[in-house]
């Protein structure tokens, strides 16, 4: 738009096919894995430790701790090793690596980011900040990722990122989680589990359980007569996957930023955890976290999911619950209104939803607040992540879809005490992908997953054509004026 002025800074953030982790690879049925196994076991010590000096020389430059993580790869299938045979440390290591298999997270795109206030201001210059974007990487097969950079807002307003790591390692998978019982149990209920023997397995579970408590009870269920039921066994193995579906990871604090990515767990999320919408989100007793919602597909559906960390470490990874917890685009605002927590969202796959919840995880009744209107968001529009408090209303960073399925930026402002009032939105697009910014895995497109304020300052980072990240930055006044000045009557 002609009357807001978009800076575009000198940074890129570019996918890299060097950045790779180490993933289990375990082909084939039982009898192939004891096969393997059984060829290990018949190698003389020197073959053994002449192996494993190749598989030092190869990879140990390109992974943290590569021994810690071809034992715990060793572990995925030591129950098919002969039990009584005793294999020595560098047996196990051999046996890890034939079941290992390196995986490049961002070969093909690093994209559709989203930008938060880091929560370590100690290292931020004088009038400037530091801050931790989140980008959605992906490789092989199209498996999604979410990777982390850090950076600085100079007080002049010059962006600058912390110098990328090779390397990168996926977090420690936390072995047994606590569990909300009446959320489980709510979940449960909204996929159609009502059965008797259901809520016997949950009745003797304490308000938080944990996963062994909860195995130990479906162990107890299925020793009982109705245990040959073929409803027992699919609602156990509902109540297993839900289970899966709660984790928390950690992350070692010796990592940087750069060198931490969350890669798919739960068989919900097997084919990708796509675009995180991260906000910085404050209690009404002043306490922060931060909060994100993404989407987990496993090669037929979606499911919305939300991420809760206070220092980007430690994840708690847990299912929503609700009618409302459908399609893509749930966007949580960065505080409750009048006690309510509030959600941006877009259920029908066209119009931009607001939903109002007692809970963070729980999120029913959405209603639409704003249509397509202009040619350029004519097949349907959605958020670029949490809504931005101003002293004007909630800034809302839109995408539109028109012709050529050419996705752009806009801007919509919602009233700070009623958020379902829209005060004015764009009638033009903020942002479009010109020139080069037109080519890449997907053709035309401009999206992000979450903008933030410094100062008097928009920061957008955006995603080019599904590859690669820019940022732009724009003056905050402009965009407020030319929102209250394009009008607010959204069609209903």
């Amino acid at each position: 738009m002609k009357t807001i002025h978009l800076k575009q800074h000198p940074v890129k953030l570019l996918p890299s096919h060097k950045r790779v982790i180490l993933r289990p690879f375990i082909p084939g049925h039982s009898d192939k894995i004891k096969a393997i196994i059984e060829r290990v076991a018949r190698l003389d010590d020197a073959a053994v430790a002449g192996q494993l000096k190749e598989i030092q020389h190869d990879f140990a430059k390109r992974h943290h701790q590569i021994d810690t993580q071809l034992l715990g790869h060793y572990r995925k299938v030591r129950e098919y090793a002969e039990q009584k045979k005793v294999l020595s440390e560098p047996r196990k290591l051999l046996i890890g690596a034939l079941f290992s298999g390196e995986y490049s997270i961002e070969s093909a795109a690093l994209f559709n980011p989203s930008i938060v206030a880091h929560p370590d201001q100690t290292k931020a210059p004088k009038g400037g900040l530091r801050f931790i974007m989140s980008l959605r990487a992906t490789g092989e097969g199209h498996i999604s990722s979410i990777e982390f950079r850090a950076g600085t807002i100079s007080a002049s307003g010059t962006i600058s990122f912390d110098k990328v790591s090779r390397f990168v390692t996926p977090p420690e998978i936390i072995p047994d989680p606590t569990f909300h019982k009446p959320s489980f149990t709510l979940k449960l209920g909204e996929m159609g589990l009502h059965h008797g023997f259901v809520l016997d397995a949950l009745a003797s579970l304490p308000e938080h359980f944990t996963l062994g408590e909860l195995e130990r009870n479906l162990t107890e269920m299925r020793r009982k007569p109705h245990a040959r039921s073929l409803h027992f066994d699919e609602a156990l193995a509902f109540i297993k996957w839900l289970a899966d579906s709660n984790y928390d990871i950690q992350f070692s604090d010796q990592l940087a930023v750069s060198e931490r990515v969350i890669f798919p767990v739960s068989l919900n999320e097997s084919k990708g955890i796509e675009d995180a919408r991260f906000v910085r989100f404050t209690e009404e007793d002043g306490s922060v976290t931060y909060n994100a919602t993404y989407t987990a597909y496993n090669g037929h559906n979606i499911l919305p999911q939300f991420i809760r960390t206070k220092d980007f470490l430690h994840f708690s990874i847990l299912t929503l619950n609700g009618d409302g917890v459908q399609n893509k685009g749930m966007a949580l605002f960065p505080r409750r209104i009048r006690g309510h927590y509030v959600m941006l969202s877009r259920q029908d796959d066209e119009n931009l939803l607001i939903m109002f919840s007692e809970s963070p995880h729980h999120w029913s009744n959405p209603k639409v607040i704003l249509r397509p209107e202009q040619p350029w968001e004519a097949v349907k529009i959605g958020n670029c992540g949490s809504p931005i408090e101003t002293e004007a209303g909630w800034l809302v960073i839109t995408h539109g879809v028109g012709p050529m399925r050419e996705y752009s930026i806009g801007a919509a402002l919602l009233d700070l005490d009623d958020p379902t009032r829209v005060i004015g939105r764009l009638r033009e697009p903020l942002l479009c992908a010109e020139g080069e910014e037109r080519e890449g895995y997907v053709p035309n497109v401009v999206y992000s997953c979450g903008a933030m304020l410094h100062g008097d300052t928009l920061v957008l980072p955006y995603a080019v054509s599904d590859r690669a990240t820019v940022i732009a930055t724009s003056p905050l006044a402009p965009l407020l004026a030319a929102l209250r000045a394009d009008g607010s009557a959204p069609s209903r």
